[in-house]
């Protein structure tokens, strides 16, 4: 029996992948396999997912591929997913360029690029997906599906994907530092750390959470609790004051930069 999906690479997000497919009953067990070469990995992962076939190779028949593995490992992973006959991949190895791809698993391959981020290991990832020359709907729909077990997908070309590499890729980093520096500050007005970092985290999550579900865009939520003369009027523009806005722009459009150079090399 051929296996509906090959996961190769098993590293976190390989996980993530593989139990969120299983956990939205995209497939059964027996249709994913993980391929993975440390062996110590690959009996955590059989742990973790009893049913799934995890092994060192690639199996002889495959209907679909995720390549997972780090950028210098694509290349190998490609020729493997080739020789056993693979008819689409989607590939979600950061600044691996589609015509490598499509060049290492060849013209007959329909092959689509993906950015996710970090945050699909908990089933809120933000992904963009773009199509290589071979990929059309189907093989979009069906990246769609794969990745949106983990979170939602946006649909971009090519070109694009540099950007979300610097909005949504690294964005998740971004959050880190403020929640750092917001615990830093609660700190420093006197709150114990861990009641400091309780307070922050729950702050950032209700806030994302209320910008999600909200009908009002950022700008009208900021303005919601932002009294004339008040305490958040005042911090505010302590922000504004020290370029913090200014600073995000700066950081997603370096970011950006950094993405188009490494697709280069």
């Amino acid at each position: 029996m051929s296996v509906r999906l090959a996961v190769v690479g098993g590293g976190k997000m390989g996980e993530a992948l593989v139990g969120g497919l299983l956990g939205a009953k995209w497939a059964g067990a027996a249709e994913v396999a993980v391929v993975e070469v440390s062996e110590h990995r690959r009996v955590q992962l059989a742990e973790r997912f009893p049913g799934v076939e995890v092994r060192g190779d690639v199996p002889e028949a495959v209907e679909g591929a995720v390549v997972a593995v780090k950028p210098a490992d694509v290349m190998a992973a490609c020729t493997s997913l080739a020789a056993a006959g693979v008819r689409r991949v989607l590939s979600i190895a950061a600044g691996v360029t589609l015509a490598r791809l499509e060049g290492w698993l060849g013209d007959d391959v329909a092959v689509v690029r993906a950015m996710p981020n970090t945050p699909a290991l908990v089933g809120t990832g933000a992904s963009a997906i773009a199509p290589g020359a071979a990929a059309g709907e189907e093989e979009l729909a069906w990246a769609e599906e794969v990745l949106g077990a983990v979170g939602i997908v946006v649909r971009v070309g090519e070109p694009a994907l540099d950007a979300v590499t610097g909005l949504s890729g690294s964005g998740p980093a971004y959050v880190f530092l403020v929640a750092e520096a917001l615990i830093e500050a609660g700190v420093l007005v006197g709150l114990p750390r861990s009641t400091s970092s309780m307070l922050a985290t729950q702050t950032l999550l209700g806030a994302a959470r209320l910008l999600a579900e909200s009908e009002d865009g950022p700008e009208a939520l900021r303005a919601a609790v932002t009294s004339p003369g008040g305490t958040t009027a005042a911090g505010l523009r302590a922000l504004e004051e020290r370029g913090v806005r200014a600073a995000f722009l700066d950081a997603v459009v370096a970011a950006t930069e950094r993405s188009r150079q490494l697709g280069q090399d």
